[in-house]
């Protein structure tokens, strides 16, 4: 048996979205931000409006900001 870093446990249990599949869809990404709000008690309603105030470039940083240590977002 042989002892692995948590580093590298720990990046293999993150979501990856590649956005430029179905996954990378706008109400698809807003989806996961719900669930995984609801997953962590963490109140989902002024995310949804900060990823909503801009464009599509904004939804995704907003995405990566709020929820970037659990996902892997890639293009």
């Amino acid at each position: 048996m042989a002892i692995k870093s948590a580093k590298i446990l720990d990046k293999a249990k993150r979501i990856k979205i590649d956005l430029r599949g179905p996954d990378g869809n706008a109400f698809v990404l807003m989806g996961y931000g719900s669930k995984m709000c609801s997953q962590m008690g963490k109140e989902w309603e002024p995310i949804r409006k900060e990823m909503m105030s801009g464009d599509y470039e904004n939804l995704i940083e907003v995405f990566d900001r709020e929820f970037g240590m659990f996902v892997d977002l890639y293009r």
